[in-house]
């Protein structure tokens, strides 16, 4: 491996594989993992991978819906035939995939006492911690977070394990990077983790596979819950001076989204900036996780977003200082489902202190914020999170401020976003087009940075608003097949 003290850029690349992507498995190993490399061609990249499409969701629970799975039948206290369900489903879902990737090949029975293993193994470990937590010394909630990072890792390192059985069928020197603590002793601190398992790593020989959780005293899923994977990918890509950082998707980054607009009228990204990246993961449409990306535009070093399914196509380069060489509007983006929050109150005028407190108890909720307004006398808030939350701080507010009316709204917002928007009449332009469309907007946001625009709209308006949006600003200024090419 680079010697990571070494301040000068490294030859090789840090590539991370999303999920749904490795549910793709073997159209991967010819596009991005071989294709048409052989020899030292092969080298010079880490791969960092995540679990297989929906495999987290149910060691954990649904991203999007909340259905609970083995973690969250565990951590409510079901019967322990309920999670038992859960981990046996967890289980006979890696067994097939196994079965899909490996047939009845040597390699499917390695692949099979693999994971078997990590599954009994975590099966043992939550059955000792209940009957532990059945005294009154031992309280479960001390340990949940725990448990909620070994059942997360037990996804990578499936498919970690399989993407090294398979490389190596075919030839290729793969190396498995296993960060996910399985029996080790004691957890590292984050950058001691991953230099110890880097280190002896030949990067022109040898090709590692790296597990997307890492297993360290700071607990990654406690800031960054289901984010980890990015945190490890960039934290190598810094380590090590990565000559460049990829992330691989299974589309590429575009004006909007095709399955609106229509494949005909969206515009590839060929390059823009980390203020842009941000944005977009505000509304949950993340090409890296911001946090993630910090660490890689501090130290300059640029990430390139790629379908992995068309490996000759380069993509969108992301960097710190990139900005359109004219003012333009490069994405219309969005988020329905989003629920404002609206609080009124004549007592509000001039404390400063309510609204320091509002946001104080939707952080204790761990409700996310991605909007908000204010006036002399109301403050409004963009929420992302379960109904169930968000009913519970409509009626914490109630108590805590008798005076206040709280009212709850479904709407969406839609986002006109670009490194540069220094746009004459762009406001008018967007507001007229949106009107043209019989859109009534409830709220308007735009700040004085200008890498955004957002308008508040009704949710069964989201999809128009995207088409009128997209049509009047990007469409019709004609960019051909791709905005700045990378």
């Amino acid at each position: 491996m680079p010697d990571i003290e070494n301040t000068q850029t490294a030859l090789h690349s840090v590539e991370k594989i999303g999920g749904t992507s490795m549910s793709r498995f073997t159209e991967l190993m010819d596009t991005i993992l071989i294709g048409g490399r052989s020899g030292e061609d092969l080298y010079q990249r880490v791969f960092v991978v995540s679990a297989y499409g929906g495999m987290t969701n149910l060691l954990l629970e649904h991203k999007k819906t909340g259905d609970p799975g083995v973690y969250g039948r565990f951590a409510n206290g079901e019967q322990e035939q309920s999670w038992h369900e859960s981990l046996d489903k967890v289980r006979d879902e890696m067994l097939a995939m196994n079965r899909s990737l490996f047939g009845d090949s040597t390699a499917r029975g390695k692949a099979d006492a693999f994971i078997t293993e990590r599954i009994e193994g975590a099966r043992s470990c939550m059955d000792n911690l209940q009957a532990l937590c059945r005294y009154g010394h031992f309280q479960l909630t001390d340990h949940l977070l725990r448990v909620r990072e070994m059942l997360a890792a037990i996804g990578e390192t499936h498919s970690a394990f399989n993407t090294v059985l398979a490389l190596q069928g075919a030839g290729v020197k793969a190396r498995l990077v296993d960060l996910s603590g399985w029996h080790e002793p004691e957890p590292l601190a984050f950058e001691e983790m991953l230099k110890s398992h880097l280190d002896g790593i030949d990067l022109a020989t040898e090709l590692p596979i790296v597990t997307g959780y890492t297993h360290c005293k700071e607990g990654l899923m406690k800031t960054f819950d289901r984010g980890y994977s990015e945190m490890t990918f960039s934290k190598i890509a810094t380590l090590t001076n990565a000559r460049e950082a990829v992330i691989h998707k299974e589309f590429h980054l575009s004006t909007a989204d095709p399955g609106i607009v229509g494949l005909d009228n969206i515009v590839t990204i060929g390059r823009t900036n980390y203020d842009v990246a941000d944005q977009l993961s505000n509304l949950g449409m993340e090409a890296i996780h911001p946090k993630a990306a910090k660490g890689l535009r501090e130290q300059g070093i640029e990430l390139r977003i790629k379908n992995a399914f068309e490996p000759e196509h380069s993509g969108t380069l992301i960097s710190q200082d990139y900005c359109s060489a004219e003012p333009c509007v490069e994405i219309i983006a969005g988020r329905s489902g989003v629920l404002a929050l609206e609080v009124f109150d004549q007592d509000m005028l001039g404390d400063i202190a309510y609204e320091i407190e509002l946001l104080q108890l939707l952080k204790e909720l761990k409700v996310y914020v991605i909007a908000r307004d204010s006036d002399a006398n109301s403050q409004t808030y963009y929420l992302s999170g379960t109904r169930k939350i968000i009913n519970r701080a409509v009626r914490l507010i109630g108590e805590k401020y008798s005076g206040a009316e709280v009212q709850l709204h479904r709407v969406a917002i839609v986002s006109a976003i670009g490194s540069d928007m220094k746009v004459p009449g762009i406001l008018a332009k967007a507001v007229s087009a949106l009107s043209a469309a019989d859109i009534s907007v409830q709220a308007l946001h735009q700040s004085v940075r200008q890498v955004e625009m957002q308008a508040i709209i009704r949710e069964q308006d989201y999809e128009k608003a995207v088409r009128a949006l997209h049509h009047a600003l990007i469409e019709k200024e004609e960019h051909g097949d791709v905005i700045c090419a990378a």
